[in-house]
C-alpha cells in the first residue's frame, strides 16, 4: 500500500484538475458514440452533374495518356536506330534487316522499298510511313517515275483495246483475253477450255468458276466481256438420261447424281424440271446452272 500511495498523493487543486479532465474525456467519448456527424445530403451518381464530372475525369485521363506517348517527328527511315525502331513498333528482326541492308551502302528511297527490306506488316507501314522524310531529289524522282509508269499503263491499255476482236465472252479468243492485265497464256487457255466444257457461258459470273482465276481478275473479265448471245446447249432428258451421261453435267457430282436417280425412281417420272428442288439436300444455289443442261420430258 505504501508503494502506490506516492503516485496518488495530490493536493486539492491537482485532484480537481484530474476530475475535470476525466469528465471531459467521458463527455467527448459520449458525443462520438451517440452523435451522428454524417451529412444528410446524398450525391446522385446518375445526375447530369455527376456524369459531367466523370466525363471530365475521363477526358483528362485520355489527355494524360496521349501526353505520355512518345512524339513522332518526320525522319529519314534510312537512319533508324535500335531505340527509334523499338519506339515505332518494329521488331528486333525487322530492325536488324534494315541495319544489314544499310551496311551494304544502299538506301531505301520509298515506303515500298522500306517494307521489302524490313518485311514489316502493312498495318505498321500505314502507321509510320506518313512520317518518312526522303531527300527532295528522291521525292522528285519518285514522282517522275509514277507519272512515267502511269503513262505506260495508259498506253498499254489503249493498245489492248485496239487488239480486242470482240467483247462477246463466247467468241473471245486467247489473244482477246490476254489484253486484260493479269491474264497470260495459261489463264486464257484455261478460260477457253472451261467455256468449251460448259458449251459456252450462259451467265457472266460463270467466269469466276475457272480454276486458278483470282476474283479481281475475273471481275475485270466480266467488266469487259459480256454474254452477247446465249450459247446453244444440248439439253438431256432427266427422265431417260443414264447415270454416266448425267455425271457429264459440270455442276453435278457423284453424290448429287445419285440423289437425282433415287428421286426419279421414287416418283417414276419428273413432270417438270423444277421438281429437282424437292430433292432433300439439293444445292439450290446451283439450280439455275444445273437446269441449263437438263429438261423434263
Amino acid at each position: 500500500m505504501n508503494l502506490f500511495k506516492p503516485h496518488f498523493w495530490y493536493n486539492k487543486s491537482q485532484r480537481n484538475g484530474v476530475f475535470i479532465l476525466t469528465i471531459a474525456i467521458v463527455l467527448f467519448q459520449v458525443v462520438i458514440v451517440f452523435v451522428d456527424f454524417s451529412s444528410e445530403e446524398k450525391t446522385d451518381l446518375a445526375s447530369p452533374r455527376a456524369a459531367a464530372f466523370h466525363k471530365q475525369i475521363d477526358s483528362l485521363k485520355v489527355l494524360s495518356i496521349e501526353d505520355r506517348k512518345p512524339k513522332i517527328y518526320p525522319f529519314n527511315p534510312n537512319y533508324i536506330t535500335d531505340y527509334k525502331g523499338e519506339q515505332l513498333g518494329m521488331s528486333l528482326t525487322e530492325i536488324e534487316k534494315l541495319l544489314e541492308f544499310r551496311k551494304t551502302g544502299k538506301f531505301v528511297n520509298s515506303k515500298k522499298e522500306f517494307q521489302n527490306v524490313t518485311k514489316i506488316s502493312d498495318t505498321l507501314l500505314y502507321k509510320i510511313a506518313p512520317y518518312f522524310k526522303f531527300p527532295d531529289w528522291v521525292v522528285k524522282r519518285n514522282n517522275n517515275s509514277k507519272l512515267s509508269l502511269r503513262g505506260t499503263k495508259q498506253s498499254i491499255y489503249k493498245k489492248a483495246i485496239k487488239k480486242r476482236s470482240t467483247t462477246d465472252i463466247n467468241k473471245a479468243t486467247a489473244e482477246d483475253l490476254k489484253t486484260i492485265s493479269g491474264i497470260g497464256e495459261k489463264l486464257s487457255e484455261r478460260i477457253i477450255k472451261y467455256r468449251s466444257k460448259l458449251q459456252g457461258f450462259s451467265i457472266e459470273n460463270q467466269v469466276h468458276e475457272v480454276w486458278g482465276l483470282e476474283k479481281e481478275i475475273a471481275d475485270k473479265v466480266v467488266a469487259i466481256f459480256k454474254v452477247v448471245q446465249l450459247p446453244n446447249i444440248q439439253k438431256t432428258n432427266v427422265n431417260t438420261v443414264s447415270f454416266k451421261e448425267l455425271l457429264k453435267n459440270p455442276y453435278i457430282d457423284y453424290e448429287l447424281c445419285k440423289m437425282i436417280f433415287e428421286y426419279r425412281d421414287e416418283v417414276a417420272e419428273l413432270q417438270d424440271i423444277s421438281e429437282l428442288k424437292k430433292i432433300n439436300g439439293f444445292p439450290l444455289n446451283l439450280y439455275d446452272r444445273i437446269v441449263l443442261y437438263l429438261v423434263a420430258e
